[in-house]
């Protein structure tokens, strides 16, 4: 099990792939882990708690999560 409690960029890739997989984001390729900061690493956590807790998304859900997601890229 991956230890998120460490702010590792590995870790950072294990959450975006999660996100990605679980919202089935038709744009993923453009959400690569590469683009986000450790300074938000915290943000991103929280983001991956909301997704990884919910088996099912309404089409509003996905929107404001990918919404949240983009905010937290590297501009």
């Amino acid at each position: 099990m991956t230890n998120l409690d460490q702010q590792t960029q590995e870790n950072v890739e294990f959450m975006i792939d999660v996100i990605k997989t679980k919202l089935k984001m038709a744009s993923a390729a453009a959400m690569q882990a590469s683009n986000f900061d450790l300074g938000k690493y915290e943000d991103i956590r929280d983001l991956y708690e909301v997704v990884a807790s919910k088996e099912k998304f309404s089409i509003s859900e996905v929107e404001a999560l990918v919404s949240e997601l983009g905010k937290l890229r590297i501009q």
